[in-house]
């Protein structure tokens, strides 16, 4: 295992990383931003390195930085988390470079799945459904309006490079695809650096079903279930859980075996996600791999008990997955309410601000996993995360029921958050009923009590 290890990112998860390294026995060393100096990754680490400005373009974002820390604090491993530098394949690269251990794949394979061309390609060669649409980067217009009539409108504009829904856009006709076209390409290059967009046919009510993979280094590969991540805002996740109300057991072995092919095919190890769509008839279609640990994955961790981040550590160090591939059973049911210093009321302008009363909820069944306190300033410059609640039951109900009861006891007053929006969700019919879509939040927007 590990001696020292740097964690290359800030929040809940610098936190949740300081903490499985400490029960590993792994010394921990956190990099902090100026506008961080009072986050409790901070002072929860055994060794803390400033890092830059506020901005991450100049703090968390900066490699060179990160391994320049690394080197002083004598580290032979750095974790990513997830956002900042997670996905880079340069990054880990660097790492290797220098002999420190990248916890997660290996530069080439972030590299593969990082493509989402190139990703849907590896899919189709592994014989995984993918939806219709261009077997390359669309290089133009003429190219994209071909395409969208051999597929049938609607059809979605999405960035090679990029993910988070930055550079996606939904067309109906071709007035709207070639106006949109230029608008995708603009905000895929100046958020990833690259303005490659490609085009798939857009499903109209469709679910997000992710499939959780673990591998080791010396070729095995398990599964632990799936993730329903339907309940979204602007393509981001806001609600997660585990089972899905809408798999059988047919399609969750399916999808495990389609993830675990792709998995194979780019020689993925450690921790990452298949994320697939499902369709109203049921037939489910590839849509990326993400190549870093989920924000979701507590999720997995409570159907599973498990903790995925020492299964990242102990795979990253070389140790074998020592668990028969079905010894995971997964036990009742999961649910993780993303709470964000949104106004969900006016178009999630974030809320940034100082948090002056805070109650956590607490209970049977209630986990919650926070880097903020009373007092604490909630910075303008990062993801508005605030908190993820995450409940265990025997069943969805009970699981659903006591998510009510957490979103109900959590108290926060300075800032504005989604705990309101996470209520209206949770006691919604359709919900409970398991009957929605990725386009429920709009209906509840529309018709919110």
């Amino acid at each position: 295992m590990f001696r020292k290890m740097l964690i290359a990112n800030r929040g809940e998860i610098a936190l949740r990383i300081i903490r499985a390294c400490r029960e590993a026995g792994i010394s921990s060393v956190a990099v902090y931003s100026e506008a961080d100096t009072e986050s409790l990754h901070v002072s929860h680490a055994d060794i803390a390195i400033c890092i830059g400005p506020p901005p991450p373009t100049e703090s968390y974002l900066k490699s060179d930085r990160i391994i320049a820390a690394a080197e002083i604090a004598d580290v032979d491993a750095i974790h990513p988390g997830y956002g900042f530098l997670a996905e880079d394949a340069n990054f880990a690269e660097m790492c290797r470079s220098c002999n420190i251990a990248f916890i997660g794949p290996s530069p080439e394979t972030i590299a593969k799945v990082g493509n989402k061309v190139e990703a849907r390609e590896i899919a189709k060669r592994c014989g995984v459904p993918v939806l219709p649409g261009s077997d390359g980067a669309v290089r133009s217009r003429e190219e994209a309006l071909e395409m969208a009539h051999k597929v049938g409108y609607p059809v979605i504009i999405k960035a090679a490079a990029g993910g988070g829904g930055r550079g996606m856009r939904i067309a109906h006709n071709d007035i709207s695809l070639s106006s949109l076209l230029l608008t995708a390409q603009s905000e895929a290059e100046a958020a990833f650096g690259d303005g490659a967009i490609y085009i798939e046919k857009y499903l109209e009510e469709p679910r997000h079903v992710e499939i959780q993979v673990l591998a080791d280094k010396h070729g095995r590969y398990i599964h632990l279930g799936e993730r329903d991540c339907t309940v979204q805002r602007r393509y981001q996740k806001l609600i997660e859980e585990s089972p899905s109300p809408v798999l059988t057991n047919r399609m969750r072995r399916a999808m495990g075996e389609a993830a675990i092919r792709i998995a194979k095919e780019v020689g993925y190890e450690t921790a990452g996600t298949v994320e697939f769509l499902v369709d109203r008839d049921k037939n489910f279609y590839f849509m990326e791999v993400n190549a870093r640990i989920q924000v979701e994955h507590p999720v997995t961790e409570e159907v599973m008990d498990l903790d995925l981040i020492k299964e990242q550590l102990r795979t990253a160090a070389g140790e074998r997955l020592n668990l028969p591939k079905h010894a995971y059973k997964p036990r009742g049911a999961a649910i993780e309410c993303r709470i964000y210093a949104e106004d969900p009321l006016n178009d999630f302008r974030p809320s940034p601000g100082k948090i002056t009363l805070l109650r956590l909820p607490g209970g049977v069944g209630v986990r919650v996993d926070t880097h903020i306190y009373e007092g604490y300033v909630i910075p303008p410059y990062y993801d508005s995360l605030l908190a993820k609640v995450i409940t265990h039951g025997r069943d969805r109900q009970e699981a659903i029921m006591r998510m009510i009861r957490a979103m109900e006891e959590f108290e926060i007053e300075g800032v504005t958050t989604t705990i309101p929006l996470c209520l209206q969700v949770l006691n919604n019919e359709k919900f409970q009923r398991g009957e929605i879509s990725t386009h429920f939040i709009d209906e509840i927007l529309e018709n919110w009590e």
